[in-house]
C-alpha cells in the first residue's frame, strides 16, 4: 500500500513520539562511537589484526557512519557484479582477508544470538519423539503435553503449584475458559509467536470469549506481560521488539532455575560409589536424567602411591600417621538434567530416541557418563539451558573436544575463538618480543622474563586443530609459532611437529610442501613485513623472503657468523633486545642485540639479522629431518 505525503509524515511522528516514550526502540544504524571509528579506519588501512580484536570486543559491525557507509561496503564486500558500483568496489578492494573476516562473523545479517535456543524452545511443544514431556494439561476433550520444568521457570503460578506437589502428572483446565484460549498462553511460554488472529476461523468460540479467557488465564499464571504482545500484534516492528524482549526475559528465567535447580543440586560423591544412587523421577528439580563427570586422576597422587588398596590387602597403621587418611578417594559430580534441553545436542538427541539402553525408563533415573571433566561438562549444560557460556582458557582445549563429540557446533566455536584470541585485545603473545617496544611493555623483570609460562601448549592446539579440522586454530598455531619461533626452532617436539606435518600427505612427493611451515613461514614475514618496509629492506629480498643485494648478504653474514663468538660473552638478559625510540635507533647508547647475541647498528638490522637466522635455522631443521619443503 502506498502512502500519501501527509500520511507518511504522520506515521513517521508517530513513531518519533514512540520512540521518545520508550515504547519503540530506535534502530537507528548511525554509531558515533570511537570504537566504531576506529574500526571503520582499520578496514581502511587493511589492518586485520586491529578489525579481529574489535569485533571479539564486540563492536558494533552492523552500524553506519555519517555518509552512511557500513565496514562491509569499506572493504568492497557489500557490491553486485555487472554493476558500476559493484565492479568498482571489486577492483579497488584491498584485503580480501578482512573481507572473510567480517562475512564469518555474520555481518551483514540481522543476528539474534537467542534464535536457535528460543527456536528449540517452541519446538518443544508438540514434539512427541524422544518423549520429554511429564504433566499432561486437559480441557475437555483436548489434551497438551508438556514440561513440568519450563512451566515452573515461566510460571509463578507453576512454580508453586509444583513445589508443594511435584509428582502431578495431570492437571484439569477450567471448562469456563475457550482452549483456544489456552492455547495462546501455552505458546507464549513456550517462546511461540502469538497469533495475529486470535480467533481462528472455523472456532466454536468467538474473539470476545476467546480474550475474556486470555485475560483470566494470564493473570492466574502471572503472566501479564502476553497483553503486550498481543496488543502489539498489528505493529510488526513493535511485535518483534517485544518478542526479543520476551526471549531475553524468558533465558534469564531458564538461567535462574538451571542454577538453583541443577547446579545448585549437584552431587558430590566417591567413583566407586556411584552406582549406589538412587534417584526417583518425581523429584523437586523435575529431572529425568543425571548426567555424571568424573574428576581428572592426579598423576602427583599416582607416582606417591596414593591410590586405593584392594579391599584384601593387610595394613598396619604405625604411629601418627596411622590415624590419617592416605587414601586419595576419586570424586564424581552427579547433575540432575532434564533431556528435553539435553536434545539441543544431537549426540543426545539420537541416544534418547534410538534404540539405545539410555531412552528406556527404569525405576530410578539414569545416570550417564560423560567423558569430560565437571568443569567442562558445566559449561556444556551453561550452553545448552541459557546459550550463554564462558570459556575460561584453562578449559577451552578439553571444552573444543567435548562440544565436537556433542555436535555442538555453536559451542565448538566458541572455544577455537577463545583460543585463537591469545593476541588480541590485552594480551601481548602475539607481540615482537625482540622489539625494545614489547619488552618495555612486558618487561616485570629478569626474574619474570625467567619464569615466564605459555598461556596454552601450543603443540596440543595444533593437534586439536589436525583432529577436528578447526582451520581457525590452525592459523592461530602457525602465527603462534612464527612470532615465537625463537623458543621453539631448538626443541626436538616441534621438529618432530613438522615431520607429522609433511607425513599428514598419504602419498608425498618430491614437488609437495609442508603445509605447517609454509603457514609459519607466511606469518614470520607477516612479523618482519613493516619493520622492512619502514626501513627499506623489502626492495632488496626477493619473493622467498632472501636479500638479493650482494654486498648487503655478505655484510649480513659476517655479522651473524660474529654474533656465534660474541654469544657467550653476552648477558643472558640483554638477548632479547635493547629499548629503541621510535626510529629504531637504541637508546642511552646501547647497542641492539641480535636473536645470536651479536650487536646490530639498529633495531631495523636487527630484525634483518634476526630473519636471516630464523631462515636458516629452519633449512638446517630440514636437513636434519631429510626434508624438502
Amino acid at each position: 500500500m502506498v502512502l500519501r505525503k501527509f500520511e507518511l509524515e504522520g506515521k513517521l511522528g508517530e513513531e518519533a513520539r514512540l520512540i521518545e516514550s520508550g515504547v519503540l526502540i530506535d534502530e537507528n544504524p548511525l554509531d558515533d562511537t570511537p570504537e566504531f571509528h576506529e574500526f571503520l579506519m582499520a578496514c581502511r588501512r587493511g589492518d586485520l589484526r586491529r578489525c579481529q580484536e574489535l569485533i571479539s570486543d564486540g563492536v558494533n559491525i552492523n552500524g553506519k557512519d555519517r555518509f552512511d557507509y557500513t565496514p562491509l561496503i569499506i572493504v568492497c564486500a557489500l557490491a553486485e557484479r555487472n554493476t558500476f558500483q559493484g565492479e568498482r568496489c571489486i577492483y579497488n578492494a584491498l584485503n580480501d582477508r578482512i573481507r572473510n573476516l567480517l562475512l564469518q562473523y555474520d555481518f551483514s545479517k540481522s543476528s539474534d544470538p537467542y534464535v536457535y535456543w528460543s527456536t528449540h524452545i517452541s519446538t518443544l511443544l508438540g514434539r512427541t519423539n524422544p518423549k520429554t514431556t511429564d504433566i499432561t494439561l486437559s480441557s475437555g476433550s483436548r489434551s497438551f503435553d508438556l514440561h513440568k520444568f519450563i512451566l515452573v521457570a515461566r510460571s509463578p503460578y507453576f512454580r508453586s503449584k509444583l513445589a508443594a506437589v511435584p509428582d502431578t502428572t495431570t492437571w484439569k483446565l477450567a471448562h469456563t475458559v475457550p482452549v483456544q484460549s489456552f492455547l495462546v498462553v501455552l505458546r507464549y511460554l513456550y517462546l511461540g509467536e502469538v497469533p495475529r488472529d486470535i480467533a481462528p476461523a472455523g472456532s466454536a468460540d468467538s474473539e470476545e470469549d476467546i480474550l475474556k479467557g486470555l485475560d483470566k488465564v494470564s493473570k492466574q499464571l502471572e503472566v501479564e506481560s502476553l497483553w503486550e504482545a498481543i496488543l502489539a500484534g498489528g505493529d510488526r516492528r513493535l511485535a518483534r521488539q517485544r518478542y526479543q524482549a520476551e526471549v531475553e526475559r524468558a533465558r534469564g528465567q531458564f538461567e535462574n532455575f538451571f542454577k538453583d535447580n541443577v547446579l545448585g543440586h549437584k552431587m558430590v560423591v566417591d567413583t566407586d560409589q556411584v552406582k549406589d544412587v538412587k534417584w526417583k523421577y518425581d523429584n523437586s528439580m523435575f529431572a529425568d536424567v543425571i548426567l555424571r563427570a568424573d574428576e581428572p586422576i592426579d598423576i602427583e597422587d599416582e607416582k606417591s602411591g596414593q591410590a586405593t588398596p584392594t579391599k584384601d590387602a593387610p595394613t598396619i597403621p604405625i604411629g601418627p600417621a596411622g590415624d590419617q587418611e592416605s587414601v586419595v578417594k576419586r570424586k564424581s559430580v552427579l547433575y540432575p538434567a532434564h533431556k528435553a534441553m539435553l536434545i539441543r545436542s544431537e549426540y543426545f538427541e539420537k541416544m534418547f530416541s534410538g534404540d539405545f539402553v539410555e531412552s528406556q525408563r527404569e525405576d530410578h533415573l539414569r545416570i550417564i557418563t560423560v567423558d569430560c571433566t565437571p568443569a567442562v561438562l558445566e559449561i556444556i549444560l551453561t550452553f545448552l539451558y541459557t546459550e550463554n557460556a564462558v570459556c575460561p582458557l584453562e578449559h577451552a582445549l578439553d571444552l573444543l573436544y567435548a562440544s565436537d563429540m556433542l555436535f555442538l557446533d555453536g559451542l565448538k566455536s566458541k572455544a577455537a575463538l577463545a583460543i585463537s584470541t591469545l593476541g588480541s585485545g590485552t594480551s601481548n603473545v602475539l607481540v615482537d618480543r625482540t622489539h625494545g617496544e614489547a619488552q618495555r611493555n612486558g618487561d616485570a623483570g629478569e626474574e619474570a622474563e625467567q619464569v615466564e609460562m605459555e598461556p596454552i601448549n601450543i603443540y596440543d592446539v595444533i593437534h586439536a586443530a589436525w583432529d577436528l579440522r578447526v582451520q581457525r586454530l590452525e592459523e592461530f598455531a602457525a602465527r603462534y609459532l612464527a612470532y615465537r619461533l625463537e623458543d621453539y626452532i631448538d626443541e626436538e617436539d616441534f621438529q618432530a611437529l613438522i615431520a607429522e606435518s609433511a607425513q599428514r600427505i598419504t602419498v608425498r612427493e618430491e614437488t609437495d610442501t609442508i603445509e605447517l611451515l609454509d603457514d609459519i613461514r607466511y606469518y614470520l614475514g607477516d612479523r618482519f613485513r613493516l619493520r622492512f618496509e619502514d626501513a627499506g629492506l623489502e626492495e632488496m629480498m626477493d619473493e622467498s623472503g632472501e636479500i638479493i643485494d650482494t654486498d648487503l648478504a655478505a655484510a649480513m653474514a659476517q655479522q651473524a657468523d660474529l654474533s656465534v663468538d660474541a654469544k657467550n660473552d653476552v648477558p643472558e638478559q640483554s638477548q632479547n633486545g635493547i629499548q629503541a625510540n621510535g626510529n629504531g635507533e637504541p637508546q642511552d647508547g646501547e647497542a641492539v642485540r641480535t636473536l645470536d647475541g651479536a650487536e646490530a647498528e639498529d633495531e631495523f638490522a636487527s630484525d634483518a639479522i634476526n630473519y636471516q637466522i630464523l631462515q636458516r635455522k629452519i633449512d638446517a631443521m630440514l636437513d636434519r629431518l631429510k626434508l624438502d619443503a
